[in-house]
């Protein structure tokens, strides 16, 4: 059959599942809502139940086409039966009529521009990496696999989740079409929240602004989960609404359940619940009603949702909030101080002068920040002027909430969770002055048609094609496509082609891994890349050498343990050693298998200090600290005389001490500052770096031209020990001999 028969099933399948879930849950309470609410709020409550009943069965690995096929037909069926898929509760009044055809003629031509794109081959940066290259492995492996090398994995999956179910039929872009449903629910949402609450004008100005927004369009017909995440939002916040004038207890088990599906779509997202607990809260108190109970409602519920994701992580990188709070649960699986640079990378983009710049950055220019929302939001100040009506007072709170943590990372898409609420707000400003919001809503449509951004806008800026039939319905066939279109396409295709089953790729660049089923381990994702990556710098980089002798002597002395340790602080290093070496007049001691090893910080290293390779290092992978630590427990006394560290000369800063312990356990100072000296750099560096990667299981380099050393392994191929097999565009694939 086509194959885009299988991406439409794949995609409808999932949302009907889920929708059929919600709608049993919403009969199960005995909630009545509106009809447009009930349709809306059921797909968003039964796809975090989806979500969670696809977390179950990954952990249990029966992630097969024929349990997710038989399993869902059960869900609808007995929805069907318990009556869950009629429409019950009564209609919204229409809009007026000029407002009526405004909404639909603008929602009808953006719907189809979104949906040929969704439907298009999936070539987002991030959905054709990680986000889908994650679900397409637990496809292959049945459900979830111990990932220590990408901590991508660690993030919670929710929407991924949902990713899995329509991928397990029609791949890529069923996927992608799971999200464009969040995509067309949202804006729908949106409206039917202003029309039960009386502003129905506003609120199909204010979805509008934010559907057509450029960078809402673009993020939601791609495998990412920034809409989604929006919509479970707002959904959150629609209930509460819901909640404070009805108060139905019923209300507070789709509260609970929504919330914690926030925290387990995106970490960011975790504000929903002491959000929705400190409204529930405040209105329970000042109602003089019991508070705690519903309370406890709430976050037991929500904690069903989010305890899996964290029990996870606990299990499988023992930190159960991974890739984050690495100082709070040290593991060596990510590295403290990778989690810091990456941090301040998500807060400082590099291009990126001022932060005065974000607001044209996020509006008109959309490169340095990746994507835009188009020029009317360089309007959302006058949002503030809805703080006169209790609706833009709720809307502006939440729009404070849920962009709280957009300091954590200033991408543009990082705005999409505020922005419902923002242009709710402005809907309301908008349409109380004549023919300015249906001017508006029409302009902004203009400026956010994909061919009319380059108006005013950077032709970098992350945004979509025009409308694409062919692609869509696949005319013209994605392997065509992608080609043309995807350059990292090309090169996953090479490594599945060239790389035998079972063989790991380590690369510097991230790669499209959706469409390999080849390992890729990519530099920056792991502690353990990490430490490859700087394992293929140090025959590159001088001053990764172990050049730098640090000597330490001292009388003759009884020890049964010796210690080096950091004394300076402050600084922006990290402390390595490349080898610690023990003496007694000219003689090294011999390594025993009965000596004990200790390293603080970063333990699980301590071997590379004592494994007598040039391209190894322990580092401490901290910034320096007093106290940290290099020792050797020798299991019984040993006369020691002097001790020796070679280190690399990227570390100036580092101060040192030696200490050791006695027969009688008493630790004293045997040198309070060492000799130092520089010898030349070993020999044979390049051949032992690539040593140490097939060591580690690694017998492919992926490297683009544009990554640091490519030119030196291209030179230097016979002293690396390789062979270019690959080439793609940028990408050379090299064979470890």
């Amino acid at each position: 059959m086509p194959q885009a028969f299988y991406i439409l099933f794949g995609a409808a399948f999932t949302v009907l599942v889920a929708f059929a879930l919600g709608g049993f849950l919403l009969c199960v309470l005995g909630l009545r809502l509106y009809r447009a609410e009930e349709r809306l709020l059921a797909f968003v409550a039964g796809s975090a139940l989806l979500s969670g009943v696809l977390f179950a069965l990954a952990a249990l690995h029966l992630i097969q086409k024929g349990v997710l096929l038989a399993l869902g037909l059960a869900v609808i069926v007995l929805a069907a039966k318990r009556g869950a898929l009629r429409p019950r509760g009564d209609s919204f009044p229409p809009l007026p009529r000029f407002w009526k055809y405004l909404f639909a003629a603008v929602f009808a031509v953006f719907f189809v521009l979104y949906f040929t794109n969704a439907m298009a081959p999936e070539r987002s940066p991030d959905g054709s990496s990680y986000h889908l290259g994650l679900v397409a492995r637990y496809v292959r492996e049945r459900g979830f696999a111990r990932i220590t090398t990408n901590m991508y994995a660690n993030l919670s999956q929710g929407i991924e989740m949902l990713f899995l179910h329509a991928f397990v039929f029609g791949r890529h872009s069923a996927a992608a079409l799971v999200h464009f449903s969040f995509l067309v629910a949202l804006p729908l949402m949106m409206l039917a929240y202003a029309k039960r609450f009386g502003f129905p004008q506003p609120g199909a100005a204010g979805a509008l602004f934010f559907f057509v927004s450029p960078v809402v369009g673009v993020d939601g017909i791609s495998a990412y989960n920034d809409v989604a995440v929006a919509a479970i939002l707002f959904a959150i916040f629609y209930l509460l609404q819901i909640w404070d004038r009805e108060r139905t207890p019923a209300l507070l088990v789709l509260i609970g359940l929504l919330a914690g599906f926030a925290y387990a779509a995106k970490y960011t997202a975790f504000v929903a619940l002491p959000y929705a607990l400190a409204f529930l809260g405040w209105k329970l108190y000042r109602a003089k009603q019991p508070v705690l109970r519903p309370l406890l409602k709430v976050t037991l519920l929500a904690s069903l949702m989010i305890a899996p994701w964290m029990v996870k992580n606990w299990i499988v990188v023992d930190n159960p909030l991974s890739p984050f709070f690495n100082r709070l649960f040290p593991n060596p699986y990510v590295h403290v101080s990778f989690e810091e640079e990456y941090a301040r990378g998500m807060r400082n983009y590099p291009e990126l002068k001022s932060y005065w710049e974000i607001p044209l950055e996020a509006t008109v220019r959309g490169r340095v920040l990746g994507g835009l929302l188009g020029p009317l939001f360089l309007l959302s100040p006058f949002a503030l002027f809805a703080l006169r009506k209790r609706a833009g007072r709720q809307l502006l709170l939440a729009t404070a909430v849920f962009g709280s943590t957009y300091a954590a990372n200033i991408g543009t898409r990082f705005l999409i969770p505020p922005a419902p609420f923002v242009s709710l707000a402005m809907g309301l400003v908008f349409v109380r002055l004549p023919d300015v919001a249906p001017t508006l809503v029409i302009a902004h449509a203009v400026f956010s048609w994909p061919s009319h951004i380059l108006w005013y806008a950077d032709r970098q800026c992350w945004r979509m094609e025009r409308w694409q039939p062919k692609q869509a319905l696949r005319i013209e066939s994605e392997e065509s496509w992608l080609n043309f279109k995807m350059p990292s396409y090309s090169i996953a295709r090479m490594i599945e082609t060239l790389v035998p089953p079972g063989g790991k790729v380590f690369t510097l660049t991230q790669v499209a891994e959706a469409y390999t089923s080849r390992e890729i381990l990519v530099a920056y994702q792991a502690a353990s890349n990490h430490t490859m990556g700087d394992i293929l710098w140090t025959p590159i980089i001088r001053d990764y050498s172990p050049t730098w002798h640090h000597t330490f002597r001292f009388p003759p002395e009884r020890l049964r343990k010796v210690r080096v340790v950091q004394t300076a602080g402050g600084g922006p290093h990290l402390w390595s050693v490349s080898e610690m070496r023990v003496y007694l007049g000219d003689r090294e001691l011999r390594r025993e298998r009965h000596w004990r090893l200790r390293a603080q910080p970063n333990p699980w290293d301590v071997q590379l200090a004592f494994d007598n390779s040039p391209v190894t290092r322990w580092r401490s992978w901290e910034r320096l600290r007093p106290g940290m630590f290099l020792e050797i427990d020798f299991g019984t006394a040993d006369t020691v005389d002097h001790v020796l560290l070679e280190c690399s000369r990227d570390q100036f800063n580092i101060r040192m001490r030696l200490e050791g312990q006695l027969p009688s356990g008493e630790w004293k100072t045997l040198d309070g500052e060492s000799e130092q000296s520089f010898v030349p750099a070993p020999h044979g560096m390049r051949r032992a770096a690539t040593e140490e990667l097939k060591a580690r299981g690694v017998n492919y380099l992926l490297i683009h031209d544009f990554d640091f050393g490519a030119d030196d392994l291209r030179i230097w191929a016979s002293a690396w020990g390789i062979e270019r097999i690959g080439e793609r565009g940028a990408g050379k694939l090299y064979r470890i001999k």
